[in-house]
């Protein structure tokens, strides 16, 4: 899963609580701000699992306000280990 979220989501605490139900959920990927002021969401799992996580991210955090969240299912490379915070 590959997503993108805008609003009110930098300086609200919007990756470490990600971060924290990415690993609630046991997914591997990665969480980080953008220059544009959206955040990026890398994860992979199980489809259930990444459904779960989609859906919070509509809501985030209650110091967030999401306004869009842009979702691509896009197939697993494998390639992460652990979910985790870019910067």
């Amino acid at each position: 899963m590959h997503a993108f979220i805008s609003g009110y989501v930098q300086g609200v605490s919007f990756r470490y609580y990600t971060k924290r139900e990415a690993n609630s959920l046991n997914l591997k990927g990665f969480v980080r701000n953008l220059p544009d002021g959206r955040v990026e969401v890398v994860a992979q799992g199980s489809k259930r699992d990444l459904k779960k996580l989609a859906k919070w991210l509509h809501q985030g955090p209650d110091s967030a306000s999401v306004k869009k969240v842009e979702i691509a299912w896009e197939k697993p490379e494998k390639e992460f280990d652990k979910f985790g915070l870019k910067f």
